[in-house]
């Protein structure tokens, strides 16, 4: 008989995302309504979520999406350019008016299903979706929205990963902290401990960054007005502290150990090498066609987004998962470092972002892009931080921070 999750554990972890993560770490308020996106394969987890946000006082839109026919790729074989790319903009308007907060619940069904999808095709859609991107950044920015992710483990993925599905939900249980009796106070610590490491890479007052290892010499220039992030309760689990840095100012190059599962087929042994803030030179081991589609998708899909590092002595992941949300918060023996192309967050920002134009965020180099694809090394690397004072100091070695 399959493994499945108890009623109790997927009880805990509903509660940890509408409890905790949403609101920023402070779960919903009564009245509030959540856009709740599960596929049918996590169709437990999906109702579990109602039942708990229906107890928190919340209000649920449902969607709930078939994973389990192939219709995925049955759509991209015989959709026609226009259903392609319709953009349904007087329904999405009215939802992104309606929502307080997003869950989106991650399930595979069949994990390669995806493998021999023409990726023109598959970019060309992403990119339909443009606006309705930007009016939940905005409203997001606005302060009235929040969201978070979390991973329905399946057969399918289980397999993928190397693991039986009880082993495989038994690392989402410990990296979630869904073993202890109260997962929500372990999360607010941990959290804690984030931010205050955010803080004091953001005090520091950065200039740039110089990242080394034997798959890595890249140099990262932070640029006026940013703060580093984490914590929170985007995303469970979460253990990254991240900025968006100018993406002019990338040089250099580097090697990802893991493979991108992002957009369905794996791409495995990416290199990326940089010059005046661009990819000049793109490389896979496996499916390169589709990585070089995903960087043509738009002007800033070749640039950089988002800059992360995450501390190996908190993260309780050291499986690798074959699913970016819990392979770019693994710990191991040396942390991990997960660099973005594509979309910025434009929260890194220094300051309130309400009512702040365009045009000072593209001043300031932040990334605009219809994409944001994050590729991660686990190898060791030393990251030294140039400051505007001119002084040098490490500030990540050995897969911790050091400060």
């Amino acid at each position: 008989m399959s493994y499945r999750p108890s009623e109790e554990i997927l009880e805990k972890y509903a509660k940890v995302l509408v409890n905790f993560a949403l609101g920023g770490g402070t779960g919903i308020k009564p009245g509030d309504v959540v856009f709740l996106q599960s596929p049918l394969s996590a169709l437990p987890f999906y109702r579990a979520l109602r039942k708990v946000i229906l107890d928190s006082g919340g209000l649920t839109i449902g969607g709930l999406a078939d994973d389990m026919n192939g219709f995925s790729k049955y759509f991209y074989a015989n959709a026609n350019e226009h259903q392609l790319t319709a953009f349904l903009d007087k329904y999405y308007k009215g939802l992104v008016a309606q929502v307080d907060h997003r869950i989106a619940v991650i399930a595979d069904h069949d994990v390669h299903e995806m493998d021999k999808v023409d990726p023109k095709k598959m970019m060309l859609a992403q990119k339909s979706a443009k606006p309705l991107m930007q009016w939940f950044d905005k409203k997001e920015n606005d302060g009235r929205y929040t969201w978070t992710l979390a991973l329905f483990g399946t057969p399918s993925m289980a397999k993928e990963a190397g693991l039986s599905l009880e082993m495989y939900w038994s690392e989402i249980i410990k990296a979630c902290y869904l073993d202890y009796a109260d997962p929500i106070a372990r999360w607010k610590k941990t959290s804690a401990e984030v931010v205050r490491v955010a803080k004091q890479l953001t005090d520091l007052q950065i200039k740039d960054l110089q990242v080394k290892g034997k798959d890595v010499d890249l140099l990262i220039v932070m640029g006026g007005h940013r703060r580093w992030l984490g914590g929170g309760g985007r995303n469970i689990p979460s253990f990254e502290v991240f900025t968006s840095p100018d993406w002019r100012g990338t040089e250099g190059w580097i090697r990802f150990n893991q493979p991108l599962y992002y957009y369905g087929p794996k791409v495995e042994g990416i290199e990326l090498h940089f010059k005046a803030g661009r990819v000049v030179k793109a490389t896979a081991q496996k499916n390169q066609k589709l990585l070089s589609e995903m960087l043509a998708t738009d002007k800033g899909a070749s640039q950089v987004g988002e800059f992360s590092l995450t501390d190996k002595r908190l993260s309780r992941i050291d499986k690798f998962m074959a699913e970016t949300l819990f392979d770019e918060n693994i710990g191991g023996p040396y942390g991990n470092t997960h660099l973005a192309v594509g979309r910025s967050y434009n929260d890194t920002y220094d300051d309130s972002t309400v009512g702040v134009p365009k045009s000072t965020f593209r001043k300031l180099g932040y990334n605009e892009s219809v994409i944001h694809t994050d590729m991660i090394s686990t190898t060791d690397r030393t990251v030294t931080a140039t400051l505007k004072s001119g002084k040098s100091q490490v500030i990540y070695k050995n897969g911790q921070f050091t400060i």
